[in-house]
């Protein structure tokens, strides 16, 4: 005697052969995810593993797909599903790595975790969903025709997936915010540590202990112009058809205004790696950046001398974050 299953003939022993059948298929697919991992990695293989328990336990609740015509055959279809999602989290890693040039890494900061985590559920889930769309068609499909292969059932797959998907980062990110919240303070703690290394070559020019610094004029659209030295620019700030440019002479803070725009200023300063820009009404001297304060949704420079505290945009806090790491030092 023999009937269908997973799109071909195989002989029907009993319950306990499936079991064991599908059991070591599935024993075969975590032995190879775990391998492809290193021991670093085992708290994330562990979030997979429970994100996709959890994800085939409610498919058991809730019985999509028709999973109660299948009576004790259910339970292997669920194996199937769960090993399929195993899969899918698998070659999502992969395509991260490789093709997004995304890798795990705790060491890149709170916000890179959280867009590398936000790509993962976008590739995933159509990826799983379609997987388990076309396991429906070719071990599902002959007993209940609502899961033959078609646009309509992917996009039921899909619908199921992502609200379980979100769901399951939901919890993920409850989970583990305190630890997002040390890794953030850390992470602040660091960049400022840096700071002090950066700003240490300013601080001795200010106090007369470096001979020299290069100076600049900064000229504008009229005959005005700024002479200063590039170690004593604190900031500029757009304001209007104007610029504010933010400066110490004689160790006093002063302001000069100028009839230009902070894209002529950039461009006159692009040669100064430590002058960025942090906004779009303003760039910094990263040398004269008292403290940082930052959070994965907003961060601010506090400036040395006038105390100002400037805003840093979202789309500029990794430029930020990476000239403070790459260059330890700067005039």
């Amino acid at each position: 005697m023999s009937t269908k299953y997973l799109g071909y003939s195989a002989p029907v022993c009993d319950k306990r052969s499936f079991f064991s059948l599908f059991t070591s298929q599935l024993s075969f697919i975590i032995i190879t995810f775990a391998a492809s991992m290193n021991k670093g990695h085992k708290e994330t293989i562990s979030i997979r593993f429970v994100s996709t328990a959890f994800m085939v336990l409610a498919i058991a609740i809730f019985k999509p797909f028709g999973l109660e015509m299948w009576q004790w055959q259910s339970f292997i279809h669920l194996l199937c599903i769960f090993s399929l999602g195993l899969f899918s989290c698998f070659l999502t890693e992969v395509i991260l790595r490789f093709a997004v040039c995304m890798p795990r890494s705790y060491e890149r900061g709170v916000g890179y975790i959280i867009s590398r985590n936000l790509r993962f559920q976008f590739i995933n889930t159509p990826l799983v969903s379609l997987l388990i769309c076309l396991y429906r068609h070719i071990a599902m499909s002959h007993q209940v025709d609502s899961n033959k292969l078609s646009l309509s059932n992917y996009l039921e797959t899909l619908l199921i997936i992502a609200f379980l998907s979100f769901a399951i980062g939901l919890y993920w990110r409850f989970k583990f915010r305190s630890r997002y919240l040390a890794m953030e303070l850390e992470e602040t703690r660091l960049l400022n540590e840096q700071l002090r290394n950066i700003s240490s070559t300013s601080e001795a020019d200010i106090s007369g202990e470096k001979p020299c610094s290069q100076e600049i004029t900064l000229t504008g659209t009229t005959n005005e112009s700024v002479m200063l030295q590039i170690s004593h620019l604190l900031y500029i700030e757009a304001v209007g058809n104007y610029v504010k440019i933010c400066h110490l002479r004689e160790g006093e803070v002063r302001t000069d205004m100028l009839r230009a725009t902070s894209k002529q200023m950039e461009d006159d300063l692009k040669d100064y790696p430590m002058i960025v820009r942090c906004h779009r009404a303003f760039l910094v001297n990263l040398g004269q950046v008292e403290q940082i304060f930052s959070n994965s949704r907003s961060m601010q420079l506090k400036m040395k001398h006038c105390h100002d505290a400037i805003p840093v945009s979202r789309s500029n806090m990794s430029q930020i974050k990476e000239t403070i790491r790459r260059i330890p030092y700067s005039c």
